[in-house]
């Protein structure tokens, strides 16, 4: 079955979100319509529709007119095994001590790692990302600096590899969350390919929400690899659940935002003990007084 796709961009949130309603109701209808802020500094916002018919260009035009986007860039897309691509692409990472790799590249595994099978699938988190890989990294640098974490949990955690990785090293029993169901799914079957069963606990959760995750704390070492918004909302809960001498390990920012997630956190009374820049994005490493 065919897709095309159909781009546009313009400044504003609020006008973004008033074309993306306007092209539902257009015919063909699109099977799916985002927007998204750029993350380029910009201000602009992304508008695009999936349909599974050649969409109607006329009306296309019409609305970018009306709602002052660029013409909208339509596309037909290839008939893709976006997975199997995905797998032949993405080439196995080290991060410290921990290896993330995907099944196709189970040979490569060498000796001296902290192995962890992460394949291509809908959960974010292959190892590949400059958060994911910087989160990985701190967790290296902490056990390098002799912490040791029984309680730890991974807040967003979708394919739960930072709880995998804490459980690799550290014992207790990381509790790993996510808002999204299928990410949920997606960590548990990541621990059964693991052999890991029973060493990490999944629930579905926003932020703090759950019995499991209020009793388990306080917690040693909290993971949040989310987004700018959420970090800052989340600053409060996440300084109200760390233990004394406990580490927050956030990331999902750009580089330019890591200044005013830092501050969310100076203001619950946490300091900054690590900060690493990979290409365009931050990961803080911030730590509450004993």
């Amino acid at each position: 079955m065919p897709t095309f796709t159909a781009l546009t961009t313009l400044p504003g949130k609020a006008q973004a979100h008033a074309l993306g309603e306007a092209m539902d109701r257009l015919t063909p209808e699109p099977t799916g319509v985002g927007v998204f802020e750029m993350e380029d500094g910009s201000g602009l916002w992304e508008v695009g529709g999936y349909f599974t018919e050649s969409p109607d260009t006329a009306g296309l035009a019409l609305l970018a007119t009306m709602h002052g986007a660029q013409p909208f860039a339509v596309s037909e897309l290839p008939e893709t095994d976006w997975v199997a691509k995905v797998r032949r692409e993405l080439a196995p990472v080290r991060a410290g001590r921990f290896f993330v790799y995907g099944s196709h590249d189970a040979d490569k595994v060498p000796e001296d790692c902290v192995p962890l099978l992460i394949e291509a699938a809908m959960a974010f988190g292959t190892g590949h990302h400059g958060t994911t890989l910087g989160c990985l990294r701190a967790l290296d640098r902490l056990d390098n600096q002799g912490i040791r974490c029984d309680r730890v949990a991974d807040i967003g955690c979708g394919t739960a590899v930072l709880a995998m990785a804490a459980a690799r090293i550290w014992p207790g029993t990381p509790i790993a969350s996510d808002i999204d169901p299928v990410a949920v799914e997606v960590a548990e079957a990541n621990l059964t390919a693991n052999g890991m069963a029973g060493r990490l606990t999944c629930v579905e959760a926003a932020g703090f929400d759950h019995p499991i995750l209020q009793d388990g704390a306080p917690y040693g070492l909290i993971f949040a690899n989310i987004l700018m918004g959420p970090l800052i909302h989340l600053a409060p809960d996440i300084a109200t659940h760390l233990a004394p001498g406990g580490h927050a390990v956030l990331s999902g920012l750009l580089v330019e935002q890591a200044e005013t997630v830092q501050a969310a956190y100076t203001d619950q009374g946490l300091t900054l003990a690590h900060r690493e820049d990979i290409g365009e994005w931050t990961t803080l490493t911030l730590a509450r007084a004993e």
